[in-house]
């Protein structure tokens, strides 16, 4: 018997894409494609202007904060009458023979018989410092009579940069005579703060910067691989790694500002101890502890990206090295960790920038301290780049603005090279699968 044959499924009528209907469709994607390709461009150009203008105004306030005004100062050290051997001048000994000199106050007696008395002074207070410094260096200059360019007031600086209507005339005329000139200051990346504005530096906020840095590097780096590889390599797959895994990256979205409360109780909080009250574990505004704390902070995001990039390694190379008898830590340590190396180090030197530019955690372990001398070591007082900016904002000379300025832009350029080396890490041991 046969089948009646199954009937065909009713034809399909052909699409005509000439209808007035599906034009119009047509019409409205690509409208909708296009008004989204403007909202992009235009979202990249507002980022790019923000970004543009960011660097001009820190641009120019800052550029003049790489420059200091200095005055021409005729001494007769032999009228001075200082009572010094210049053999002290090449011992330890030097600073403290000259400030028994009196060595400031003949300085300012010298400036107002070669300028007289003027309505503003002409002397930055670390004037004396400079021709201190000049002795130093040439103790024969005991004996003769010298022009030494000293660095000029704040009010006298303003005046020459028309910033201070009443110094301008004064700054003006000396200007004019040859007796001021204006250079770049090398002295900003050499000396630390001072309450002077044409007298502050970098230098001593950078090295601790440095010394936080180094503190930072050495505890997160090796405890935030070392728990990466465990959790991805080795850690069973249950609810215990899953709090776990959570818990950190909960910690990466934390305020700073609670990792500064927390280095504040554990580091420098009193402890009881067998009905003791023991002090603080760390010293206070140390690089030491501001490291410790910033290590915390920064910790999870290096652990995050250490984990991607292990997991970023195929199976295929742990498989082969099992299958030629390679251990699991030989797998790890000879084939897994060095191809995921580039993006380890990728995250934790962004981890340290981020760490680098943090202020807020720092000012509440301490780090905010009046610090005029660079720290030694990792146990002595100090402060950082970031706070130094911060301290320095505070304050309402114009000259400090100008410092400040200077100072991000020091920052900045730090910035920018950590995250170029991240970069240039990343191309040049990046293995493509």
């Amino acid at each position: 018997m046969n089948k009646p044959a199954p009937e065909a499924a009713p034809a399909r009528a052909p699409t005509d894409w000439k209808t007035e209907a599906m034009q119009k469709r047509i019409r409205r994607r690509y409208a909708r494609e296009r008004r989204f390709k403007l909202f992009g461009m235009l979202a990249v150009i507002l980022s790019a202007a923000f970004l543009a203008f960011l660097l001009f105004t820190m641009v120019t306030n800052g550029w003049r904060g790489f420059t200091r005004t200095e005055i021409a100062l005729p001494l007769d050290f032999p009228a001075m009458a200082m009572k010094i051997d210049p053999a002290q001048l090449s011992t330890p000994g030097a600073n403290l023979a000259l400030a028994g000199a009196e060595l400031e106050d003949k300085v300012s007696n010298a400036a107002l018989a070669a300028y007289g008395a003027q309505s503003v002074p002409l002397l930055s207070d670390a004037a004396w410092l400079k021709v201190r410094e000049a002795l130093k260096a040439d103790p024969s200059l005991l004996h003769q009579k010298k022009l030494l360019w000293v660095p000029a007031s704040t009010q006298v600086e303003q005046g020459l940069r028309g910033n201070d209507a009443a110094a301008a005339p004064l700054a003006k005329k000396l200007y004019d005579a040859g007796k001021l000139h204006t250079g770049f200051n090398a002295g900003f990346f050499s000396e630390s703060d001072s309450t002077d504005p044409v007298a502050v530096g970098i230098w001593g906020a950078f090295k601790g910067s440095l010394l936080t840095m180094a503190v930072t590097f050495l505890i997160a780096f090796p405890i935030g691989v070392l728990s990466a590889i465990y959790l991805e390599e080795y850690a069973p797959k249950n609810r215990w790694t899953d709090l776990i895994e959570v818990s950190i990256n909960n910690l990466a979205a934390v305020p700073s500002i609670i990792f500064g409360l927390l280095g504040l109780a554990v580091f420098l909080g009193s402890w009881s101890l067998f009905g003791m009250r023991v002090g603080p574990l760390l010293p206070r505004s140390a690089a030491l502890v501001g490291g410790v704390t910033l290590a915390l902070m920064i910790m999870p995001v290096i652990v995050i990206a250490s984990r991607n990039a292990i997991k970023g390694v195929p199976p295929s190379i742990r498989d082969a090295a099992l299958g030629i008898g390679a251990s699991r830590i030989q797998v790890v340590f000879h084939h897994v960790l060095p191809l995921a190396m580039p993006g380890i180090l990728t995250g934790t030197i962004i981890g340290m920038a981020r760490a680098l530019g943090e202020t807020a955690p720092l000012l509440l372990i301490g780090m905010r301290a009046f610090i005029v001398t660079p720290p030694g070591g990792f146990t002595d007082p100090a402060t950082v780049l970031p706070v130094q900016i911060f301290l320095w904002s505070d304050e309402v000379s114009r000259g400090f603005v100008e410092k400040t300025s200077a100072a991000i832009l020091v920052l900045l350029v730090f910035l920018l090279a950590m995250n170029g080396l991240a970069i240039y890490l990343r191309n040049k041991f990046e293995t493509r699968w």
